[in-house]
């Protein structure tokens, strides 16, 4: 598989590197999911100009309307759909893609068909890396496993694609934070870690962007140093991965440091 092509180009008297041929797919369950854990790392990628699309399986219809409520129960479905377009727009990606699954019963769905659409969006966008939930869906929600497995499902079945990673918390990370609601791993299982301060801004806009959900997220009560420990630092495993032509292992960590 070819790797991603580096052209150095002159910007305002300044060396910069643009990166084409990088494609990533990161594929979730509801609005808000691709903001929170990797929202950092994908505005990077993006920088850098990686093509970055997510894939949402729900439209986050039975989420929170907020707290006096921003909108009625027939309203949500809309407004949490723009808030993800709001959201992949302050993180520089490309607008989403989205499914028309119910949020809530993912694992009632058929799981055949879940896969076989996400492999459908796979062979249109051809990302040569997918990112999602690992098997325990970081914090065990049924969606979150439901989509993760769909997406490992798909990433099995398309050649093309060299690496699939899952969202992760380091377990010294939550238990330093006393976050027991997480789903941590063992942090020698942790592949890839990305400081995203250089964007902090950004994700804190996507995030921002989500006003529905604001409430349902104690962090963000937090004090900013506090935030910063957990979502200025974001943490990913390797699901899966398959070599090059020339043998070697794909690093995403070349996209970002490169």
């Amino acid at each position: 598989m070819a790797a991603a092509i580096l052209d150095k180009v002159e910007t305002k008297g300044r060396a910069s590197q643009i990166m084409t041929g990088a494609n990533l797919l990161a594929v979730f369950a509801h609005p808000d999911d691709e903001s929170f854990r990797s929202g950092g790392t994908l505005a990077l990628l993006a920088r850098r100009g990686a093509r970055v699309q997510v894939l949402t399986a729900t439209r986050g219809q039975a989420g929170s309307r907020g707290n006096p409520p921003l909108c009625s129960l027939d309203e949500l479905t809309a407004v949490r759909e723009a808030e993800l377009r709001c959201a992949c727009a302050a993180l520089g990606l490309l607008p989403p893609i989205l499914l028309d699954y119910q949020d809530g019963q993912l694992a009632e769905a058929d799981p055949e068909g879940l896969a076989a659409q996400i492999l459908q969006v796979v062979k249109e966008t051809r990302p040569q890396v997918m990112l999602t939930f690992g098997a325990d869906g970081l914090s065990g929600h049924p969606d979150h496993i439901s989509i993760g497995q769909a997406a490992a499902e798909a990433f099995r079945r398309a050649e093309e694609v060299a690496a699939l990673y899952t969202l992760a918390v380091p377990r010294s990370l939550a238990e330093s934070l006393g976050m027991k609601q997480i789903r941590a791993v063992s942090d020698e299982s942790i592949a890839l870690t990305v400081d995203v301060s250089a964007v902090w801004n950004a994700k804190m806009s996507a995030i921002r962007c989500h006003r529905t959900q604001s409430g349902e997220s104690p962090i963000l009560e937090a004090p900013e140093a506090r935030q910063r420990l957990f979502l200025g630092v974001e943490h990913f495993c390797l699901a899966d991965s398959r070599p090059a032509a020339d043998g070697k292992i794909f690093d995403i960590l070349n996209w970002l440091e490169n």
